[in-house]
């Protein structure tokens, strides 16, 4: 079966960030962030895969469900500098230690994710 071709949400993409730490830059992302405009509501820091330039890092808009989180098709590898520049609002929490996880609370902030409060929910203004 011939896989369609995505259409992300074009951007431009300046240099947000400066990534220095070992394994690489790669990240994962969800196509309800690059494809259907979602800033990032979820990320966690996972080990990187050793065997790719893998930061770790793992972005959804937090209303991907079960089924959806499954699919490995609706996630896409990228740069984490691009990821930046669809959601700016990572940049701060981008050196957290591997483990770690944060939820947005509201359109510009995360807070660590404790699993007590609900994942503020929003699309990009674009």
């Amino acid at each position: 079966m011939k896989q369609k071709k995505k259409k992300f949400i074009p951007i431009k993409v300046n240099n947000l960030i400066e990534w220095n730490e070992p394994n690489g830059e790669g990240c994962i992302a969800s196509d309800k962030i690059t494809v259907e405009g979602y800033k990032v509501g979820y990320m966690v820091r996972e080990n990187p895969m050793s065997e790719y330039p893998d930061s770790g890092w793992r972005f959804m808009a937090g209303n991907e469900d079960d089924k959806y989180m499954s699919d490995p098709n609706p996630h896409s590898i990228f740069a984490l500098n691009t990821i930046c520049n669809y959601d700016p609002d990572i940049i701060p929490y981008l050196h957290a230690k591997t483990g770690s996880a944060f939820i947005r609370i509201d359109s510009r902030n995360f807070k660590e994710d404790d699993e007590s409060k609900p994942i503020f929910i929003e699309k990009q203004d674009r």
